[in-house]
């Protein structure tokens, strides 16, 4: 089982990169890319954090080398990936928890952080600390609601729960599962 739910996870974040990488440039609002703030919260509640870091990281790198996107892609996504497996994880599986480590972790930290890679790297010098956390916070309200009414979908139709299980994540609901048996499990 550990070897399948490794091929799983694996074959799921190859998925959630290639629709990241897809749908940012085509789903986008000048200075947001909500989509990739969607993709964040799924794959942090789905994956967890790590893996959230690693679908930022690659998602950022291809739209960086192939699209020609600032670094932005990687400063703006990997804190709020990051950050919202790990506020999950400490709310104890809720939704809301993920969407906020999101708006937290891009929409101010990642926001803060892109002012010294745009001005060092990039040489913009008409930027102050705050400059992008105006449209980072929007994009990030944006494609985290997409996300949490996504997720609550799932969790309403049990698919939510049956994804976690499968790919041998942490399983946090605690009402009880019809499984097609005689009784009902705890989760």
């Amino acid at each position: 089982m550990e070897k399948r739910s490794v091929v799983l996870k694996m074959t799921l974040l190859a998925i959630l990169v290639a629709v990241g990488v897809v749908i940012s440039p085509i789903l986008r609002v000048e200075g947001m890319c909500p989509m990739a703030h969607f993709i964040n919260v799924v794959c942090a509640v789905l994956l967890g954090p790590w893996y959230a870091l690693g679908c930022a990281l690659m998602i950022g790198v291809i739209r960086m080398f192939f699209m020609g996107i600032p670094p932005l892609a990687l400063t703006g996504a990997v804190f709020g990936a990051t950050l919202s497996g790990i506020f999950y994880y400490w709310s104890k599986g809720k939704i809301i928890g993920a969407v906020i480590g999101e708006i937290l972790g891009t929409g101010i930290i990642g926001a803060m952080v892109s002012y010294p890679v745009m001005t060092l790297f990039w040489g913009r010098t008409d930027l102050t600390w705050f400059f992008y956390v105006p449209s980072f916070i929007g994009g990030t309200l944006i494609g985290g609601s997409i996300a949490f009414v996504f997720l609550v979908a799932l969790k309403k139709t049990g698919h939510l729960i049956q994804f976690q299980r499968s790919l041998g994540a942490k399983v946090y609901d605690t009402s009880k599962i019809h499984t097609g048996n005689s009784h009902s499990e705890t989760a």
